[in-house]
């Protein structure tokens, strides 16, 4: 278990290079991230909500949605998604909670991720996260105010 020495400081060095990433300066984005395919990078993300971890997602269970595919670690948890994707989507499209906030994105990682009034919210890395932690409603209110103009061009 990292140290809060640790954290901080990663933090610190995350931060630099997280401004560095492209973000609403290049071409307009989709509106949620995916790697190689698959949304969130083919992470389950009802099961964020269900066993309170990432699960990877299967292959050959999935359910398009909001210009995406979804993969799923169950038919049980695909179901559920679909007949309620906004419930367990991540918000701001899967990208970087922490980034939106600051008025860009960036892609995210399946480890990086916090539950907050029974909404899902993904960031860069740990480190990242933590920085999203320290003020969770404020960086919540900025992200909504710049939700979804940071997809375009």
């Amino acid at each position: 278990m990292p140290t809060r020495r640790t954290l901080i400081l990663s933090a610190l060095a995350a931060a630099p290079a997280l401004a560095l990433l492209p973000g609403g300066a290049q071409a307009a984005e989709p509106p949620v991230f995916s790697r190689d395919g698959a949304a969130i990078s083919g992470t389950d993300p009802v099961a964020y909500f269900t066993e309170g971890r990432p699960v990877a997602g299967q292959a050959a269970i999935t359910h398009d949605w909001n210009g995406a595919t979804w993969r799923f670690a169950s038919p049980e948890t695909r179901e559920m998604f679909a007949a309620d994707p906004e419930a367990y989507a991540p918000q701001y499209g899967g990208y970087c909670a922490y980034a939106v906030s600051r008025g860009y994105t960036a892609k995210t990682e399946p480890e990086a991720w916090h539950i907050h009034e029974d909404k899902l919210y993904l960031n860069f890395n740990r480190a990242v996260r933590g920085l999203w932690r320290r003020d969770i409603p404020g960086h919540i209110a900025r992200a909504d105010a710049n939700w979804p103009q940071v997809l375009q061009a």
